[in-house]
């Protein structure tokens, strides 16, 4: 519900135009006035308005409670070792959470202590594949939920598919936070009261407000002494005075303006496109620049073994084309446990990436008991094998999962029988390579990375080191001292309407820019393919290289990754469209910190940002906006969360929780939803404008007219909507309904409404936003770009 409809706030919002109070003392006015047929109409209207308004309110109150108060039984484990059971609503910071096997929806955060948990994060990062959760490690360090620490956090809200823990028992948390102190609790927090909006056209129709009751004011004063002079009675000057208050303010303009919002949201939810912040959708039509993630975004989600190749001090191997023709060895050991794959119900799940890698080593997962590793007491949280047949059966017994900070994810296997454990580390190239020993890092390392990269395939490398059961586990996360393995490389393809929609993008002069976390090789060749960098076009690599003892930091721009220093000189006189350039996540933290003179150069020329953790991403967001950047940002909303929701536009592509990742959510699983966003943004936008001339030259039209026929002793008045009158003289002795009927006020009137008709012809623009007048604002179909800069 709360994906289809609006928060209470922007109903609430919707609804000051017409509050019950205004409402009641205008008809009141009306009717004082002898206006009766026009205050039942509005009586009615305003009565069918507000009674379904305040339905909508109360359902959406009723769907946030159910939403923020979720109440059950949990067992809680003492000092003492007793277990009590005990409703949630009492769990207090401290209390040792027992955690069933078969798992719950979890009523507070935590921190895991002992076993493991596959948690299905969805309701708060839109991630739809379950993410496993380990044991927080022992160490001096201040816990926190928001820093690395969050993979052994469980967060309220999620739902715990899988817990294990010794034996039979299940996991062990600490609870750390309860209420509106949680992750869950902010969410609601932030629903309940969000961020106001900075857009100005709302700024702006709040000025215009003010200066409509300036105008206003000084009617009133006119009203007051035309009336005077006409000696009509007090309450007479009272109610005419106040009539004019009523006309040039009009009580319905904020709820008039929202009118295209409205309509361009229930199309948006036609298309499989949902919105939790209706007001939004006017900023897509000012977007001028759009970020995109790259994996499951503008890529597919699923990746294919490409082949592998061992490498050594000797060199590499040849490559081969199927992971599970390795002879056995380290290798194919590391494919077949560096992974966080686990089992519900026999199936295995896990990360597509990390089940491709253990299909193509033809190995399977299955549960094994902890008295077979029982000799690494140490370093068991629990026991999972992959093996190809019983002799070569190996158990993982820690797991540290993957870390977009460290760029890294590790285990440790032992072999049946309780001998020979090995740490195994899988991760960019470039970290693990600097994680292993100089003499087992190939010389082709480099060369062979980037010929990969270039070729828009994803690498994986992986790395290994021997352990025993006395190793400080802290020591293992840390992956010293490895031995390089071997890459891994993965077949990644762009979708089919990446391209399509990137020209779209580029035909409206919008600009479209990449980050991911993947290799600045990789995203620099499906920018190619995509679109983003047209193959006339050069790619230029800036490296920020940040201060060292021996040397200060320096800014270096090269036409390859790495490579011999460009011509700055040339770079700067090149034309504005024949260059792009790609930095890396290091690279951008350090020109921020050393060079933020350069940054907004680079910002502005950048297309490709590779490396960039997810702080980073969300820091470029915030970037782009301080240039005066309306930015979107399009990802899979897990570790995009950040960038999505400090993005003016954010576009979920998850079937999870919109509420959660980002203000949009769209069904489909690719980037096809973004013009059609815009389309609609432009044409809300364009209506809203229309919208409110309409009803400030509405207003002022009848103004003008009211206080024209007050100067002639006339007034509007129930009967003045019927056809003209046979000539009635004017008897300026008398006022408002005494001299009626007359041919001016019948003049006037007619006047008035034929503005009112041209008005509405001439403010309501059609092309290239919308489709013509008689079609009644639906969006165009067609090129909705067209004609449009900035």
């Amino acid at each position: 519900v709360l994906n289809e409809n609006w928060t209470c706030k922007d109903l609430y919002d919707f609804q000051k135009g017409l509050s019950p109070l205004e409402q009641s003392l205008s008809i009141a006015l009306w009717l004082a006035d002898d206006y009766y047929f026009y205050a039942v109409c509005i009586f009615i209207i305003s009565v069918f308005s507000i009674g379904l308004s305040l339905y909508e309110i109360r359902k959406q109150s009723i769907t946030l409670r159910n939403m923020a108060q979720f109440v059950t039984n949990v067992t809680v484990r003492r000092n003492s070792g007793a277990e009590e059971c005990m409703s949630s609503e009492e769990l207090v910071p401290g209390d040792c959470l027992v955690i069933p096997q078969e798992g719950l929806l979890l009523p507070c955060d935590a921190a895991l202590l002992v076993g493991e948990c596959l948690v299905n994060e969805s309701m708060l990062t839109g991630e739809s594949v379950p993410v496993l959760k380990t044991p927080l490690p022992t160490g001096e360090g201040r816990y926190s939920s928001e820093t690395e620490q969050r993979r052994h956090t469980l967060f309220c809200g999620t739902q715990l598919i899988q817990a294990k823990g010794w034996g039979s028992s299940g996991a062990v948390a600490v609870v750390t936070s309860t209420g509106f102190f949680t992750a869950k609790g902010s969410l609601v927090s932030s629903i309940m009261h969000p961020q106001p909006i900075d857009f100005r056209f709302y700024q702006d129709s709040g000025k215009f407000l003010l200066l409509l009751g300036l105008v206003a004011f000084i009617g009133t004063i006119y009203s007051i002494v035309v009336l005077y002079l006409y000696n009509v009675t007090l309450l007479s000057l009272v109610i005419r005075s106040l009539d004019v208050v009523t006309i040039a303010v009009p009580p319905a303009l904020p709820a008039a303006i929202t009118t295209g919002t409205i309509y361009a949201q229930r199309r948006l939810k036609s298309q499989g496109i949902f919105c939790i912040s209706p007001p939004r959708i006017n900023i897509c039509g000012k977007v001028s620049v759009f970020c995109f993630d790259k994996t499951g975004t503008l890529t597919e989600d699923g990746l294919d073994v490409w082949g592998v190749m061992e490498g050594g001090a000797a060199g590499f191997s040849e490559l081969v084309p199927d992971p599970g023709l390795l002879p056995p060895g380290p290798m194919l050991s590391g494919l077949a446990c560096c992974h966080t794959v686990t089992l519900l119900q026999g199936q295995p799940l896990g990360d597509p990436l990390e089940l491709k890698m253990v299909e193509s080593t033809e190995k399977h997962c299955f549960a094994v008991p902890i008295s077979v590793v029982s000799s690494y007491p140490k370093l068991i949280s629990f026991s999972l094998i992959s093996c190809q047949s019983t002799s070569e059966a190996v158990a993982i017994v820690r797991r540290f999962p993957f870390s977009s900070a460290l760029q890294r994810m590790s285990v440790v296997t032992v072999a049946r029988g309780g001998h020979s454990a090995l740490a195994f580390i899988k991760g960019s190239p470039e970290m693990v390579a600097s994680l292993c020993r100089a003499e087992t890092v190939p010389a082709q390392f480099s060369s062979e990375l980037g010929g990969f990269s270039s070729e828009g395939l994803r690498v994986l490398a992986l790395g290994y080191k021997p352990v025993d059961g006395n190793t400080d586990l802290r020591a293992i996360e840390r992956c010293t001292d490895m031995r390089f393995l071997g890459l891994l490389i993965m077949k990644n393809l762009v979708k089919p309407e990446s391209a399509k929609v990137i020209n779209v993008l580029r035909l409206a002069n919008l600009r479209s820019v990449m980050v991911t976390g993947d290799n600045i090789l990789t995203a620099v060749n499906v920018a190619k393919g995509c679109g983003m960098v047209e193959s006339h076009e050069k790619v230029i690599f800036v490296n920020v290289t940040p201060q060292t003892a021996q040397s200060g930091p320096r800014l270096k721009f090269s036409l390859d990754e790495g490579g011999a220093p460009a011509d700055q000189t040339s770079i700067v006189t090149r034309s504005a469209f024949d260059y792009h350039l790609a930095i890396n996540g290091k690279s951008f933290v350090a020109l921020c910190n050393h060079f933020p003179e350069y940054l907004p150069k680079v910002l502005l020329r950048a297309t490709v940002f590779a490396r960039m953790a997810p702080d980073q991403k969300t820091q470029l967001v915030k970037e782009l906006q301080k240039l005066n950047y309306r930015v979107g940002m399009c990802g899979d909303g897990a570790n995009d969360c950040g960038a999505l929701r400090a993005a003016d536009v954010g576009v979920s592509l998850s079937e999870a929780e919109a509420s959660v990742a980002s203000p949009f959510t769209s069904k489909t699983e690719n980037i096809s939803c973004v013009p059609l966003l815009i389309r609609e943004g432009r044409c809300s936008l364009i209506t809203s404008f229309s919208l409110f001339k309409y009803m400030a030259l509405y207003s002022f039209i009848q103004f003008c007219s009211v206080l024209l026929l007050y100067t002639v002793s006339s007034s509007f008045q129930s009967g003045c909507h019927l056809p003209l009158q046979r000539y009635v003289p004017f008897n300026s002795t008398l006022f408002g309904a005494a001299n009626l009927p007359n041919m001016e006020n019948t003049s006037v009137f007619s006047l008035s409404a034929l503005q009112f008709i041209i008005m509405a012809v001439v403010v309501t623009k059609g092309y290239p936003h919308k489709k013509p007048l008689f079609y009644n604002c639906e969006s165009e179909e067609g090129d909705f770009l067209l004609g449009w800069r900035g």
